[in-house]
């Protein structure tokens, strides 16, 4: 594998300005900021994935949070989703600490990586269909540039369902028709690749209950397994 071919896309994907109501939304809360982080210099640009380039394990979201990924410039960062699912990868043993606070706070993936289908936050966290599609090469290539030691993907909601089945598809994978329907739990094999649904960390899952970090945790550790990587316990 290409060893800068991650860095290099990870840095298009920054510079990308293809949709411009995404273009317009992340610079403005980039500029107006919220109170409780004023003195912050928001990173206000796409944001490209995280984690190691030969992965074994990719867990798929949905797009940067306004005041999270869009502030921090890191996938599910300074917010309270990549709060909940930072734990619950140190739990699992899979990240070196398990607070996720800006892009420079010594935070380590073990054998994993985080990306989404969508890399700019959206308002009311609600990319369109056309934005999803827009974004979509991004992470076609990302997948390919995996694709030689990835062994297993978690896709957080069926948000993120719908539009990586796609790109898989693009990418290579034989992908079934009808397609996989989405469920937490749920789990396939594409080509090799083990595919595993859970519920979205949104808080509305998590204050919920929907989704408990015990159902995090199990997700985790059986995708994490399937990918071969050791988990916290074995």
């Amino acid at each position: 594998m290409d060893a800068s071919g991650l860095p290099l896309l990870d840095q298009r994907i920054s510079d990308c300005r293809a949709c411009p109501r995404l273009v317009s939304w992340r610079e403005e809360v980039a500029r107006e900021k919220r109170a409780a982080y004023a003195d912050w210099t928001y990173w206000g640009r796409p944001v490209p994935g995280f984690g190691p380039a030969d992965a074994r394990l990719l867990i798929v979201g949905l797009a940067p949070a306004a005041h999270g990924g869009n502030r921090t410039g890191r996938m599910f960062t300074g917010d309270r989703s990549g709060d909940v699912l930072y734990e619950a990868l140190y739990d699992v043993g899979l990240a070196s600490q398990p607070t996720a606070v800006h892009a420079d706070d010594g935070l380590e993936l073990y054998g994993v990586r985080v990306t989404s289908p969508v890399h700019c936050a959206p308002p009311a966290n609600k990319p369109t269909p056309e934005e999803r599609d827009t974004c979509r090469p991004w992470l076609v290539q990302e997948l390919r540039l995996l694709r030689p030691t990835l062994r297993a993907v978690v896709v957080l909601g069926a948000f993120g369902w719908q539009a990586a089945l796609p790109a898989f598809a693009e990418a290579g994978w034989s992908v079934p028709r009808p397609r996989p329907a989405f469920a937490h739990g749920a789990r396939f094999e594409l080509d090799g690749l083990d595919l595993f649904g859970c519920f979205h960390v949104s808080q509305r899952n998590t204050f919920t209950g929907r989704l408990t970090p015990e159902m995090l945790r199990d997700v985790l550790r059986t995708a994490a397994r399937a990918a071969g990587l050791p988990t916290a316990g074995d």
